[in-house]
């Protein structure tokens, strides 16, 4: 395989001069690159090849070389940076913990709670704890939402219009992890949506089989604990072990599921394996065939070894080597040298003689396939070998005559020597040179990789200790001519991460190009929409150049292939190469019939044999969306719920699911499974790094939502099924990673974090303190909720009906109004499914609008005198509360939940925040100039902070609150209160004008100037001695700064790290003029 890609690479390369990268050695990936001691052998010795730069040259590859180092410190330097501060922060909070003050510590104290039973509804009569406590407010919500049906689709409809989307059934490999957490966010997010809209909303809950990698984890599992293979125990015990397992992590999903705060009908619940879909499978295997689109035939296919199984073109991946390269291969103690070119001879005979007659030399990757060769081809151009029309070669091993055949589609002229070996049992393109010429095709290796009874004295040993072996042998014979590096790609197993080889199989194989076609018209027409518009780029580039696909699988834990070789009971054994010996039945029975009539006998005479192979995963999954609706039976869920509304699922999978279920649909069911298809990203560690189990840095959502220690996290590994060595690596890993363990976050926090990062198109480098962030926002809601309703009054009673009043200030007017752009931007979000603006809307009203400005603002009122105002201020208070959580809560769910509950009720016709409705902007609220106003204060209360930062430490030493004046042409007046509470300072006066020499100014604008009033505060003497202090060494890291910049290398640092760099030296500009200012100011206060 390969050998005309590995040509017009080469090919490419003249024309064109592209760089070659080298792959580096990562502990996630199997290529594993010698260091020079690993290359210090005799082979590698042999395979190194000198070549002599120029000056030039010299010059270009050392300005590469600093350029790559550069880029390489920068982004080493950031992450080392980033990890300090992790550490660093980690290292403060458990210093502030031990200095904590006795309320401090209190707080941080385990709440006790009596658990609510299972389904009722939880009391929330009690008052609430201090702070928040993700424990507390999950604990009892979602059995209650469960029992009481809020799940079903029945329990929401109001608004006449549906909203169906099935779950993508996560794989019974294991646990959940992050990934399948955001999936789950987004998702449970959307329906929670549609619930509150009124909409007639079905969630459908399932998992997944999952063939080849359920299969693989579970025989890991018998070596471990057994020391057994599958072929040890037999087919049926295997598959005893595998529904164990499928029994006991398909449970555990479901828990996790429910622990995610997932909203899913449970009483829909799925099984790709189970009996209905079991049914579906056989149903639609059956139809493709009645239909001509389905066939069985020996076509090259993906072998993995290791599996000893076929696997797709998608679940090949490729490593480029542009040189000698070593890889780690299951089954092999060494790493394998990829990225060599062999060459040697075949001894050449005249036709005329018979006899041998000099030589031709061949250049191939892959030595050992040799022993499968049929012929030799050349160019009928090429002058070089012209004499040779007609000649044959001799096969040094086996002593068989090849034909040199002239073939000028195979052969590339200007590649090697301009002669290649033809291997077609284990090369796409010498498969077609067969078929072409009617050669012999001879398959040389068995399922495990060994090499079989054609490679003679070779048979029985391993694919690439036969490499070394045929070169042995050749070399005896002096028909090893020598090694080069070549550049290459090597095909990878996605899941075993062995190396493919093309292999002749008999297979089952779907005609998918007129279902592709259907596929890319639906996107085409607007018909199928997707989220984000990229991804139909890819769509299209996939699916026009779509090849047949394979269905078999060479497993035992699947769906048997419905298809059964027969015969009569007076026949010799049935040739399974001849379809006519084949039938494909939706039961045995069936089978029998079909079989009698096609042999013309009786159903007692004859004998069947179903096809030992498991379909493809993908295949079952295919006919998801409308297999859980109860298809092929016409069920009452088909009928009303198929089509579904929206699909989301992962980026990588496009492929793999997504186009299958497009095809499978529009070809079973005539219509698309769904209208909108919305991607999400790959989420990554901090680093950026896949998430590994072997890098020790995959995480358990529960480990996020519960907390865990770094001993905690150790211990899992140990049931991962990985090696030793791999554990003590992984440990290390998680030591760096996690230093302190996993702090408790709460789903809400992980829901929201999760969501935050959606920037479509994007991976996602998680962060866990961005995790603990989010819990801070919890923590920060609880607090502005209790400290809101220990305000209310007794009496307190909720209007069922809110409007604006006379009494309400213009703070209460404003935070209506920033409630309504809230609104107005999380509906918008929610069409276009922009989930990290969302969050970043509802985050910034929550934290800067509600808590900072209006309730510290409000502060006031709330202690004050008028009556009549605090009213109003309570009824404001008590609608943005019970607006903004709903607004709030399908992004966290339990938080809002526990909060609403707690609030004093409208009704008594809504019984749960989730079944409320779901809030709509409302007009009267607007007020765009109010808007513009409050800014411009807030503009001002920013212009007072910097001014009094400047002297801030005096300030805090002295224990005043310094007085303001406030000169403006603008009309102000009514604002001293709320500037006077969010600056932090006393008495606030608004002028029209006046100079107050003696005091500090800042100028807003052309309207506005602020005098802060220090006298005697501050000591003017000592702050002007502390600012020249001050201003001399930011001056001397502004020169540090400067130096760095005008060096020579500073064009060659990366972009980032360059901005990062200008835009501090800016920051310093400007501070240090502040300085300079307040230093004058100062001096001139002396004087």
């Amino acid at each position: 395989m390969r050998k005309t890609q590995e040509r017009n690479k080469n090919k490419n390369r003249k024309k064109k001069k592209n760089p070659i990268w080298e792959i580096r050695h990562k502990t996630n990936n199997p290529l594993n690159i010698l260091n020079k001691q690993q290359m210090n052998t005799p082979q590698a010795k042999e395979e190194k090849v000198v070549k002599e730069l120029t000056a030039e040259e010299i010059e270009k590859k050392k300005r590469r070389e600093e350029m790559k180092k550069a880029k390489n410190a920068a982004k080493n330097e950031k992450f080392k940076k980033k990890q300090e501060a992790q550490q660093q922060q980690q290292k403060n909070n458990l210093g502030k913990a031990k200095k904590e003050n006795k309320k401090q510590t209190k707080e941080k104290e385990e709440i006790k709670f009596n658990k609510t039973i299972k389904g009722e509804k939880k009391r929330v009569i009690e008052p609430m704890p201090n702070t928040y406590s993700p424990k507390y407010v999950e604990e009892g919500w979602y059995e209650w939402w469960e029992k009481e049906g809020f799940f079903k689709p029945e329990y929401s409809k109001r608004s006449g219009k549906k909203f169906v989307m099935v779950i993508p059934p996560p794989n019974v490999t294991g646990k959940l992890h992050l990934g399948h957490a955001l999936t789950n966010s987004i998702q449970d997010t959307i329906v929670r949506y549609h619930r509150m809209k009124g909409d007639e909303t079905l969630w459908v809950p399932g998992v997944d089989h999952a063939g080849i990698a359920t299969q693989v984890v579970v025989e890991k599992k018998l070596m471990r604990e057994q020391g057994v293979t599958r072929h040890d125990i037999g087919r049926e015990k295997f598959l005893e072990e595998v529904w164990k397992w499928k029994d006991e992590y398909g449970k555990g999903i479901c828990n996790q599921l429910r622990r995610l705060g997932s909203s899913l009908d449970w009483s829909r619940e799925v099984f790709t394996m189970d009996e209905k879909r079991g049914e579906a499978v056989k149903e639609a295997f059956c139809r493709f065939y009645e239909k001509g689109l389905l066939y069985r035939e020996q076509k090259l296919v993906n072998w993995c070894c290791t599996l000893k199984t076929a696997i797709s073109d998608i679940e090949v991946e490729y490593i480029d080597v542009s040189k000698p390269t070593a890889i780690n291969v299951p089954g092999y103690e060494k790493p394998i040298i990829f990225g060599n070119l062999h060459e040697f001879a075949y001894p050449l005979v005249n036709p005329a003689t018979g006899k041998d007659e000099g030589e031709i030399l061949i250049d191939t990757t892959r030595i050992e396939t040799m022993l499968g060769d049929v012929c030799v081809c050349i160019h009928s151009k090429d002058e070089r070998y012209k004499k040779y029309h007609g000649w044959s070669v001799r096969h040094p091993f086996n002593g068989k005559i090849l034909p040199i055949i002239e073939d000028d589609e195979l052969v590339d002229m200007e590649f090697g020597t301009g002669c290649v070996k033809v291997t077609p049992a284990h090369d796409p393109n010498d498969y077609n040179v067969a078929i072409r010429h009617k050669l012999k095709i001879i398959n040389i290796l068995n399922d495990d990789g060994t090499m079989n009874q054609e490679c003679g004295e070779f048979a029985g040993m391993k694919r690439f200790e036969c490499r070394e072996a045929v070169i042995e042998k050749l070399k005896e014979k002096g028909l090893y001519k020598g090694v080069k590096a070549s550049a290459m790609r090597v095909p990878i197993c996605s899941r075993s991460h062995d190396i493919i080889e093309p292999r002749i199989k008999p297979q089952w194989w779907v005609n998918c190009k007129n279902m592709a076609r259907r596929a890319v018209e639906a996107v085409r027409k607007g018909e199928l929409k997707m989220y984000p518009s990229e991804m139909e780029n890819v769509w299209y580039r996939w699916l026009e150049n779509i090849h047949d696909w394979c269905i078999s699988r060479q497993l035992w834990w699947g769906h048997r292939i419905p298809a059964y070789l027969i015969k009569s009971k007076k026949e010799k054994e049935a040739d399974e190469f001849d379809m006519k010996n084949w039938v494909v039945a939706r039961s045995e029975e069936e089978a029998r019939k079909k079989a009698a009539e096609i042999k013309g006998v009786n159903i007692e005479d004859i004998e069947l044999k179903q096809d030992p192979d498991v379909l493809d995963t993908w295949f079952s999954s295919g006919l998801f969306p409308f297999s859980v609706m109860g298809w092929p039976e016409q069920t009452k869920d088909l009928e009303k719920y198929f089509p579904g509304e929206l699909l989301e699922t992962g980026n990588d999978i496009i492929f793999f699911w997504v186009a299958r279920m497009v095809m499978m649909s529009l070809e079973l069911m005539d219509c698309l499974p769904f209208k909108e298809v919305l991607f999400h990203s790959i989420v990554r560690d901090a680093q950026g790094r896949k998430m590994s189990k072997s890098l020790g840095n995959i995480i358990d959502p529960i480990d996020v939502i519960e907390g865990i220690s770094l001993k905690g996290l150790n211990d899992k590994l140990y049931t991962y099924n990985l090696p030793e060595k791999e554990c003590v690596i992984a440990a290390e890993g998680q030591k760096k990673d996690f230093p302190n363990g996993i702090e408790e976050c709460g789903t809400d926090a992980m829901r929201f974090a999760l969501l935050a990062y959606m920037t479509q198109g994007h991976d996602i480098n998680l962060d866990i303190n961005r995790v603990v962030g989010y819990r801070n926002f919890c923590n920060k809601l609880w607090n502005a909720f209790k400290f809101s309703t220990m305000n209310f009054r007794k009496d307190f009673k909720a209007q069922e009906t809110f409007e604006i009043k006379k009494t309400n200030s213009r703070l209460d007017q404003w935070i209506l109004h920033r409630l309504n752009v809230m609104i107005t931007s999380v509906q918008q979000w929610f069409k276009s499914y922009e989930f990290g603006n969302a969050t970043q809307a509802i985050y910034s009203f929550w934290l800067y609008d509600f808590c900072d400005v209006y309730l510290e603002a409000s502060k006031g009122i709330f202690r004050g005198p008028d009556n009549e105002r605090r009213r109003a201020a309570e009824e404001v208070l008590y609608n943005v509360i019970e607006i903004g959580l709903r607004v709030l809560h399908p992004f966290m769910p339990f938080i809002t939940e526990e909060l609403w509950q707690r609030l004093p009720r409208r009704n008594d016709k809504e019984i749960s925040i989730m079944v409320t409705s779901y809030p709509e902007p409302i007009k009267e609220f607007n007020n765009p100039a109010l808007d513009e106003e409050i800014k411009y204060i807030y503009t001002i209360i920013k212009g007072i902070r910097s001014l009094n930062g400047i002297y801030s430490q005096a300030i805090i030493t002295s224990k005043q609150k310094p007085k303001c004046t406030i000169v403006t042409e603008r009309d102000l007046e009514g604002y001293e209160v709320i500037i006077s509470s969010l600056a932090g300072i006393g008495e606030v006066n608004i002028v029209k004008e006046g100079i107050y020499k003696g005091s500090p100014m800042h100028v807003v604008d052309n309207s506005t100037r602020i005098y802060s009033h220090l006298a005697g505060i501050i000591d003017y003497k000592q702050e002007a001695q502390r600012l020249a202090g001050k201003k001399e060494q930011m001056e001397k890291n502004l020169k540090d700064l400067e130096l760095k910049i005008n060096d020579v290398h500073f064009d060659k640092t990366p972009e980032e790290v360059k901005k990062t760099i200008l835009e501090k030296k800016q920051s310093l500009i400007e501070e240090i003029k502040l300085i300079h200012q307040a230093q004058n100011e100062c001096l001139e206060m002396l004087h």
